[in-house]
């Protein structure tokens, strides 16, 4: 597969003062919720929405700040080097928690021990699109396409190690397919070459392709969920397709930089367990054809991402992916 990327020291005692009155007041000062993708993406739309339900729930002001670049991990990494006093926050997903490590010969972090899980967001299936001109409709055809044409269709990702591409990865294994990957820094400049026909197919999410495919500027030929998802009810499931191995889901949450007070801790998963519960956001959610991950929290939560960083680390070395 070929991969192309376009003061002075304080006494003991003053501290531990200090860091007593700052966990009961916590939080008393706006917290900064880091995004590693670009604006407008599905993955900053979802956190906007959750951030101002954050905020009611806090009682203080959480401030979006976007980190876009290299599959997420740049702004992941500055995430996990920020002070664990839980003003600093991550929208992680598991492009950089579970993908990157297998994608990334060397990471700023740790996927586990640089984090604290807090709460688990939305699991979500993608779509597999194609440009509308192009001569297959179906996953049948396209896969009889690219074996006709190896390395010849040009398949787009919003960055190594993203969803989008890891689920590229896996189908292209259980089709016995290549193809020429083009990174992209996000999926909307991706999804915008793809309508100009600049780029012939990409998986992406159903927020982002629904109204697309509504109005013709793309077209669907499967998504990667077990059952057929009710917001693209025409489209097959890869098992319809022929191809059920490759269902695929990718997944979001909120994390804190290791380190941080239990008290903290606590706080923040006990106001983010009530966001992810809440009507609105739920039915954003599933509107989306996403599922809230409301059963994971805390350490479960840490169980689940542990699971998955060692689930795509497999994926992706049996698929023949070289690291870069």
């Amino acid at each position: 597969m070929r991969i192309t990327r376009r003061g002075l020291a304080l006494p003991l005692a003053a501290l531990c003062t200090r860091g007593a009155a700052a966990q009961g007041s916590y939080p008393s000062r706006p917290i900064t919720w880091i995004v590693p993708f670009t604006p407008a993406g599905v993955t900053d739309a979802t956190s906007r929405l959750a951030s101002r339900k954050l905020s009611q729930q806090l009682g203080q002001s959480v401030i979006i700040e976007n980190r876009p670049g290299a599959g997420g991990t740049l702004g992941t990494e500055y995430a996990a080097r920020a002070a664990p006093d839980g003003y600093t926050i991550l929208y992680g997903t598991n492009a950089a928690l579970s993908g990157a490590p297998a994608m990334y010969r060397r990471l700023g972090y740790h996927p586990v021990r640089s984090f604290t899980p807090i709460q688990g967001w939305f699991e979500s299936s993608n779509v597999l699109v194609a440009n509308p001109s192009r001569p297959y409709r179906t996953v049948e055809e396209f896969v009889a396409h690219a074996k006709a044409n190896p390395g010849r269709v040009n398949l787009a990702h919003a960055g190594v190690g993203t969803s989008t591409h890891l689920t590229a990865v896996l189908f292209e294994s259980i089709a016995g397919i290549k193809t020429t990957h083009v990174s992209y820094t996000g999926a909307a400049a991706a999804l915008t070459d793809l309508m100009a026909g600049n780029v012939d197919v990409m998986f992406d999410y159903v927020a982002t392709t629904r109204e697309h495919l509504a109005n013709g500027r793309m077209r669907g030929l499967a998504v990667t969920a077990r059952q057929r998802i009710p917001a693209l009810r025409d489209l097959p499931t890869m098992g319809e397709a022929g191809l059920p191995d490759a269902i695929s889901s990718t997944w979001s949450g909120l994390f804190m930089p290791a380190g941080a007070p239990p008290e903290i801790v606590a706080r923040l998963t006990e106001a983010a367990g009530a966001v992810i519960r809440d009507p609105e956001m739920r039915a954003y959610g599933e509107g989306n054809g996403s599922r809230p991950m409301d059963e994971l929290s805390g350490a479960a939560f840490g169980r689940f991402v542990e699971a998955e960083m060692i689930r795509w680390g497999e994926i992706v070395r049996r698929s023949g992916a070289q690291p870069i």
